[in-house]
């Protein structure tokens, strides 16, 4: 029998009796981040890190929810369960399991780069791997973060120059806090969309950094946000809020954007490559650094990630999940 297996509601420890990040109600559930895909209504218990809370049980409502701290260890019926960072938005954890000298790591999301927000990244040693691979293929190979920012704040300070509004849009959570921390406030002010500003409220309170915002709201006047900028969802660019403001200079913000076609798919005039998942490189070198000798490859490219594994020498598979990495 597997350490963890792969059910139909989600990834299963039987020796513990828990799931991680299930895509059904079950009894119990350890969560490796707030996304959506990965933490859903209805399970009976919660477990996630002490900062992952305050944004799950806002997205989830009254559930019953306990926390941990990075690296503290929880012995479920004779398992041993810790979180570790994965770098991937803030409160986001690789789950690692031990069981009878077998240890297994539930890789959630991750990046490698630290983008001065979330907890960085550490490589977990073990037997098996369980590894996202959004971009599981090696045309995805990610520019500077540095060099996006310095980008994204010239665009911005032409289309102030121009008398533009400027609307970059990312995920509510993670990427529109990402974007916000890279930003240069003295360009212009910062609005941003309501499900932005819920987050933002949530991660303040917890004592997260971010610079000045304000809400977008329907009593917001176009002469308001001449020369700012406005941080939104994506879905955001067609709701009668983000409208008003049209016609405006748009930008979207993502690892999709390495490719033409997914810009022209967003309406978008412009495309900046950012990503809060690993890229090809970090992907072989987070596997590297775990010393694994079993990876299992979940959403993403995993048919062609687990062909190359195997061709490096690595006992690997892949898996089908009901998580989305980065739509």
């Amino acid at each position: 029998m597997a350490l963890l297996e792969f059910t139909d509601r989600g990834i299963y420890c039987p020796p513990a009796e828990i799931y991680i990040d299930p895509w059904k109600p079950v009894k119990r559930a350890l969560i490796t981040h707030g996304h959506a895909d990965h933490a859903r209504w209805g399970s009976d218990y919660y477990l996630c890190t002490r900062s992952a809370k305050p944004v799950i049980r806002s997205r989830l409502g009254p559930i019953n929810i306990e926390t941990v701290d990075y690296g503290e260890s929880r012995l479920i019926n004779g398992v041993r369960f810790s979180f570790h960072p994965a770098g991937h938005i803030v409160g986001s954890a690789q789950i690692r399991v031990e069981h009878q000298g077998e240890v297994w790591v539930a890789s959630g999301d991750y990046k490698l780069v630290d983008d001065g927000l979330s907890e960085a990244f550490e490589p977990i040693p073990c037997h098996t791997f369980i590894t996202e691979c959004t971009f599981g293929l090696p045309i995805y190979q990610w520019p500077r973060q540095e060099e996006v920012f310095a980008d994204i704040n010239a665009w911005w300070a032409q289309n102030k120059a121009e008398g533009k509004v400027t609307v970059l849009t990312g995920y509510a959570l993670g990427k529109a806090q990402r974007l916000m921390h890279g930003l240069d406030p003295t360009i212009g002010p910062i609005f941003t969309h309501g499900a932005v500003e819920n987050v933002n409220e949530i991660l303040r309170a917890q004592g997260i950094l971010l610079p000045a915002s304000t809400r977008l709201t329907q009593s917001t006047k176009k002469g308001q946000v001449e020369g700012a900028i406005i941080i939104a969802p994506p879905y955001a660019l067609n709701s009668p809020l983000v409208r008003r403001f049209l016609p405006a200079s748009v930008g979207m913000a993502s690892g999709w954007m390495l490719l033409p076609e997914a810009m022209r798919k967003h309406n978008s005039a412009r495309g900046f490559i950012l990503s809060d998942h690993a890229d090809w490189d970090e992907l072989n070198r987070a596997v590297a650094a775990t010393g694994a000798e079993r990876i299992v490859a979940t959403h993403g490219y995993t048919e062609q990630f687990s062909q190359w594994m195997r061709e490096r020498g690595y006992d690997a598979s892949a898996v089908h999940t009901e998580f989305e990495g980065e739509v």
